[in-house]
C-alpha cells in the first residue's frame, strides 16, 4: 500500500482509507461481522486510515469500530489514523440542521470517543458549515479541541476554496472532505488547488462514483430500497439508465487494461495530485480489495488520456445531489 502526508504534521497515512459510512447501511443492509471483516481486511491491505462520523448510523460506524479496536489492542490504535466528524443535527421530522457551536461539537467528539474506545482522534472534521457562524471563529475553537489533545488535526467536510482559506489563515487545516471521481470533478475548480497551496490534505469520498465506476453498479431495486439513493438525481430514470450506459465504455477500458474498473478509478482519482487519498466504502470484503488495489496503479500520460477520452468532464447525468440534499455543501465557481 502507498502512503501519503496528511495534515500539518506530514503524518504518514494509506493513500487508499475506509469509508465506514458504509458499515451504518447506507448503500444497503449490512451486520457487524461484515464491517468487522472489512476492517479485517482494510489490516491485511496495509490500510492504515479510518474515516466515520458521528452520523453514520447515528454513532452504529464508530461502535463497530470502537469493537475492533478494543479486540486488537494499544498497537492497532496507534497504527491507524481515525477521522470523524459532527454538525449534522437530525429534526423530529426526519429534516437536517447544521451546528458549528463549539460546546456541542466538543460534546458530540466526547461521545465520539467513547464510542471508538480512544482519549483521542487523529482528525476532527466540521461535517457541515454552519453559516450563521463566521468559519474562521469556528477554525479556532477546533484549533482549542487540538490543544485539549481530543484531536490532532482538524477538518472540513464540502467546503469551498475561499472558506479554506479563511479558516485556514485562523487555525491549520489539516483535510478538505469532498466528492471526487470521474462523475463529480467540481473540486478541480478551485479546491485541489487551494488544498495543495495551503498543505491541506483532499480526502475523495465516493470516488468511484456510487458504484457506476464498478464492474457491478448497484441494481436498481438496490437503490429503491437506498433513502439516499432513490432521491439522488444520478440514481432516478431516466438519469440511472444513462449512467450506466455511459460508463460501460469506462468498463470495457478497465478490462482491456487487465484492471478491476474500480480499481482503475481509485488509480485516476490518486494521479490528480500527490495530496489526495481516496475513502471508498463498501460491504464486500472482494470489492475492498478491488479498491484497494488501485493505490498499486501507476497511469501513464496516455492512460489518462484513454480514460479522459471514454470519460471525458461532464459525462454523468444528473445532478450529484437533490434539493434538500445540497443543503450544507458549499456550491462555488
Amino acid at each position: 500500500m502507498k502512503h501519503r502526508p496528511i495534515g500539518t504534521e506530514k503524518r504518514m497515512v494509506s493513500a487508499v482509507g475506509v469509508g465506514a459510512m458504509s458499515f451504518a447501511d447506507f448503500y444497503g443492509p449490512t451486520t457487524e461481522e461484515n464491517s468487522l471483516a472489512i476492517l479485517d481486511a482494510a489490516r491485511d491491505a496495509g490500510v492504515t486510515h479510518i474515516d466515520t462520523a458521528n452520523v453514520y448510523g447515528m454513532g452504529r460506524s464508530e461502535t463497530v469500530i470502537g469493537q475492533y479496536l478494543a479486540a486488537r489492542g494499544a498497537a492497532e490504535r496507534e497504527r491507524l489514523h481515525i477521522a470523524t466528524k459532527a454538525a449534522i443535527m437530525r429534526n423530529a421530522d426526519g429534516g437536517r440542521r447544521f451546528n458549528n457551536e463549539i460546546a456541542y461539537l466538543e460534546t458530540e467528539l466526547d461521545a465520539s470517543l467513547k464510542r471508538l474506545g480512544t482519549d483521542h482522534v487523529d482528525l476532527f472534521y466540521v461535517h457541515r458549515r454552519d453559516q450563521s457562524i463566521p468559519i474562521e471563529e469556528v477554525a479556532g475553537a477546533l484549533g482549542d479541541l487540538v490543544k485539549k489533545g481530543k484531536t490532532r488535526g482538524i477538518g472540513f467536510s464540502e467546503i469551498a476554496p475561499t472558506s479554506l482559506m479563511k479558516a485556514h489563515a485562523v487555525h491549520p487545516v489539516d483535510a478538505v472532505q469532498s466528492e471526487y471521481s470521474l462523475a463529480t470533478r467540481a473540486p478541480e475548480l478551485g479546491l485541489l488547488q487551494a488544498c495543495e497551496r495551503t498543505g491541506t490534505t483532499f480526502v475523495a469520498f465516493s470516488p468511484v462514483g456510487r458504484s457506476f465506476l464498478t464492474d457491478a453498479p448497484l441494481s436498481a431495486d438496490a437503490v429503491a430500497n437506498g433513502p439516499f439513493l432513490r432521491v439522488n438525481p444520478r440514481m432516478q430514470e431516466p438519469n440511472y439508465s444513462a449512467n450506466l450506459a455511459a460508463a460501460q465504455p469506462f468498463r470495457a477500458l478497465a478490462a482491456d487494461m487487465g484492471y478491476a474498473a474500480a480499481s482503475l478509478a481509485i488509480a485516476w482519482v490518486l494521479a490528480r495530485g500527490q495530496h489526495i487519498i481516496a475513502i471508498p466504502g463498501t460491504r464486500s470484503v472482494a470489492h475492498f480489495e478491488e479498491l484497494v488495489k488501485g493505490a498499486e496503479i501507476d497511469l501513464s500520460a496516455a492512460d489518462l488520456e484513454a480514460i479522459e477520452t471514454v470519460l471525458p468532464v461532464g459525462w454523468a447525468h444528473g445532478d450529484r445531489y437533490n434539493a434538500a440534499q445540497w443543503e450544507g455543501p458549499e456550491r462555488y465557481c
